[in-house]
């Protein structure tokens, strides 16, 4: 057996055991590939992959889609996190929707180093998840604002915007 082989096996046993023993809901789709569900309190669920390839674990987790407005200031802010964070970055896809993604050499697959990148994908996504979408979405999340208080909908998961959503704070 190839010793990159030998490394990407103990990885996988690794993450699988750290799954095993959090409170985390993952499923394995295919033999080194994790889906973990990271549950959050802004961003209810951050959807993580960890794939287990031949020199490193590739990380990946969905944050948002593409946003409807203020282009320039969103990137921006998102470029200027990715300064200061540990393992991951804000990247985007070829349709522009946003995810945090990184690679974890295996060498450095330890069940700390797991528990730590798996944190950070969550802080990263549920700390950041507000703000983004005040960036990217307010317009979108001030109509939907309007048109709960015409129906007399709830507006229990849109408190988060009140400050800006609420026609009494615009």
């Amino acid at each position: 057996m190839r010793m990159g082989a030998v490394e990407a096996e103990a990885a996988v046993e690794t993450i699988r055991k750290v799954l095993e023993e959090s409170d985390l809901t993952y499923e394995t789709p295919r033999e080194g590939a994790f889906f973990v569900k990271l549950p959050g309190e802004h961003k209810l669920a951050t959807m993580t992959w960890l794939i287990v390839g031949p020199y490193s674990v590739h990380v990946e987790a969905f944050f948002c889609r593409q946003p409807d407005e203020n282009h320039a200031q969103f990137y921006r802010w998102l470029l200027e996190k990715n300064a200061r964070m540990y393992c991951l970055a804000f990247t985007l896809d070829e349709a522009g929707d946003v995810y945090l993604t990184g690679k974890l050499p295996l060498a450095a697959v330890n069940p700390e180093e797991i528990d730590r990148v798996l944190g950070c994908a969550l802080t990263y996504s549920d700390e950041n998840f507000d703000r983004a979408l005040e960036l990217g979405f307010k317009t979108s999340i001030q109509k939907e604002w309007d048109w709960r208080v015409s129906r007399g909908e709830s507006l229990a998961n849109l408190q988060a915007f009140a400050r800006f959503a609420d026609p009494e704070n615009r």
